[in-house]
């Protein structure tokens, strides 16, 4: 059996436990021995962390080789148009080369926790949210895409990894699942147990 921690990383956190500069990290909202996060998520980017102390299932996760698809809900710097959402699921070639097809629709704003600092509405009085799905991992991929086509990013959420979804959590709320398979070969499947109680560390 493996354990797996779905974590709601805040926004403005590092996602990592120690910090020589004073920043807020990962120990500010979970104390478990021995977990380390599979893959990161941007300081200025919030949503959904996985954890876990089995390497080989942080591998399998983080690995670009396994292309575990990723769901981002992006707000947006104005009304992104049906161009711009064909660019994105055509692919779009970046600095670092082209990427590969995803998936993007308009959606209504998601039912989120207020941002602090928020969006400025005097500054970004027109803005837009866009649900992007990739199966890539490139350095703050989701933001130079949504630039290339003519929308700069406000705000970023990371709504789902794989099968693992951010669901109800709260920033700086985690929950753990337990994994029903052999830690030396984990797969990516979710296990039929209900999930524990989420839990949160007072910051």
């Amino acid at each position: 059996m493996s354990s797996l921690y779905l974590l709601h990383k805040p926004y403005r956190m590092l996602s990592q436990f120690t910090d020589n500069e004073g920043r807020a990290t990962l120990a500010n909202v979970i104390d478990v021995p021995g977990i380390y996060a599979a893959g990161r998520l941007d300081y200025d980017s919030e949503g959904l962390l996985l954890l876990s102390d089995d390497g080989a299932l942080i591998h399998r996760i983080a690995h670009p080789r396994h292309k575990q698809p990723k769901t981002y809900w992006v707000q947006l710097e104005g009304l992104i148009d049906d161009a711009a959402l064909n660019a994105l699921r055509a692919g779009i070639t970046l600095k670092d080369g082209p990427t590969r097809p995803a998936k993007a629709r308009l959606i209504a704003p998601p039912a989120l926790a207020p941002r602090e600092p928020a969006i400025d509405p005097k500054r970004h009085p027109s803005t837009s949210w866009l649900e992007l799905t990739i199966s890539e991992g490139r350095n703050r991929q989701v933001r130079r895409m949504t630039a290339h086509v003519g929308f700069p990013t406000l705000r970023l959420i990371r709504a789902s990894i794989g099968a693992w979804q951010l669901g109800d959590l709260q920033p700086g709320e985690w929950r753990k699942e337990t994994l029903h398979a052999p830690r030396k070969a984990p797969g990516p499947q979710r296990s039929g147990k209900p999930p524990a109680s989420r839990q949160r560390k007072p910051s």
